[in-house]
């Protein structure tokens, strides 16, 4: 025989209630007793009727979310509460972990309601920020509704008659029943994974609260905050709000009111075309003549700018001319300027004087200009017009005095070195 310890009983009667989904959900009506409120921000307290107790604590989390929920905790008072079973092992003592707390005369399903409402609005589900805006010319209209009620015609009637131009998709499904959670969700899902849904109606008509009840369920609100496409929720009349109405991005009182907000009206659209394009004409028509009064004064202004070609060519005919004629007349001159240089260069040739009877006398390869630059005896080469001889020096030569200057003459004196004014002595 196996014997446990009290930790060992307590643990597993704690895994037994948390494991069993009917304790993990609970809605217990009963008396409030033995109300505590420590300063841990806890809230304890007795649940009891006639025959039994059951220890119960509303932790501080929740009642910050929930403040008003604190009131309804007083001693006597008859509540119902939502929570969950758990056992408490320092004490072995079993305890229902309440979140949700109304007045017992409320009515069980206003009671899930308000608390499913108040957890998702917590969680950010209804959040304004996050809610789409709709698609101005949806192409594909996704619709999640059953398909043998008035409302998928009373949708299509509507959308056929303000914009055939979007194309309807129904994803059919139960809208009350046990099946009709999992149907709208796998029906949103679906519509979903199409890819190309611009928009999607969620709709349902009148009915009772049960009828409508499917649109109140977690996994419904769920379904369509999780929807990558912007959702228009059409549930019941306009006095019927549904927490899928909170969640949607959009809420309309009627599917039929659901299908005039989700496509335009065509003759509205028309009406703006057709004023857009009178706009643009009349827009088009002050430019175009605004712009006619400028071209016609840049065409004037051009016209007046055009230059006179036959002065113009006149003018450059004379320039040509004239161009021509400093050309030749500096040709002429530099070609008399060439012809003096020509003559001076035949001057000033040795040929020439040596063709005017003079001679040229070289020594050793070297022009004699001087008689100190010869003795007696040297050999020397004598260069005339026609040809050239050797020499031979016999005597020294005789130094001929050179002119005395024009600015000396008739003074008297004799230049110095000199015995007077000799005459030139010529070749």
């Amino acid at each position: 025989m196996q014997v446990l310890t009290v930790s060992q009983v307590t643990s597993r009667l704690k895994e037994l209630l948390e494991s069993d989904l009917l304790f993990a959900d609970l809605w217990i009506s009963g008396e409030v007793s033995e109300s505590s409120k420590p300063a841990s921000g806890h809230t304890y307290f007795v649940l009891k009727d006639a025959s039994s107790q059951l220890r119960a604590v509303f932790f501080r989390p929740n009642y910050q979310r929930q403040r008003q929920m604190l009131d309804y905790l007083e001693r006597g008072a008859q509540v119902v509460v939502h929570g969950k079973l758990t056992m408490y092992e320092q004490r072995g003592e079993l305890q229902c972990i309440v979140d949700f707390v109304r007045p017992e005369g409320v009515g069980l399903r206003q009671a899930q309601y308000e608390r499913l409402r108040e957890e998702l609005e917590e969680e950010g589900l209804f959040d304004p920020a996050r809610k789409r805006a709709l698609p101005t010319f949806p192409k594909r209209v996704g619709v999640v509704t059953s398909p043998t009620g008035a409302v998928f015609h009373d949708i299509r009637n509507v959308l056929g008659r303000r914009w055939p131009l979007s194309e309807l998709v129904l994803a059919p499904t139960p809208v009350q029943g046990p099946d009709a959670v999992p149907g709208i969700r796998f029906a949103i899902e679906s519509l979903n994974a199409m890819g190309d849904i611009d928009v999607i109606i969620v709709a349902r008509g009148g009915g009772s609260a049960e009828e409508l009840w499917a649109f109140n369920e977690e996994g419904v609100a769920r379904a369509v905050f999780g929807s990558a496409v912007p959702i228009v929720s059409a549930v019941g009349h306009e006095t019927d709000v549904t927490i899928c109405d909170h969640v949607a991005d959009q809420r309309a009182p009627t599917p039929s009111a659901a299908a005039e907000m989700v496509v335009p009206d065509r003759l509205h659209v028309a009406a703006r075309i057709g004023g857009a394009v009178a706009a643009a004409l009349n827009a088009a028509r002050n430019v175009c003549g605004r712009d006619r009064v400028q071209v016609e004064a840049a065409v004037a202004r051009s016209l007046r700018a055009i230059p006179d070609v036959a002065r113009l060519e006149q003018r450059l005919e004379d320039f040509e001319r004239r161009a021509t004629a400093a050309v030749v007349g500096e040709q002429r001159h530099r070609r008399q300027r060439l012809d003096s240089c020509v003559r001076q260069l035949q001057a000033l040739d040795p040929q020439s004087t040596l063709n005017r009877g003079y001679a040229v006398v070289h020594k050793d390869g070297r022009v004699v200009s001087s008689i100190r630059d010869v003795s007696t005896g040297d050999g020397l080469m004598v260069k005339v017009a026609d040809g050239g001889f050797p020499a031979r020096v016999d005597a020294p030569g005789t130094r001929r005095r050179r002119a005395r200057p024009a600015a000396q003459r008739g003074n008297g004196k004799k230049p110095p070195g000199g015995e007077g004014v000799q005459k030139a002595l010529l070749f």
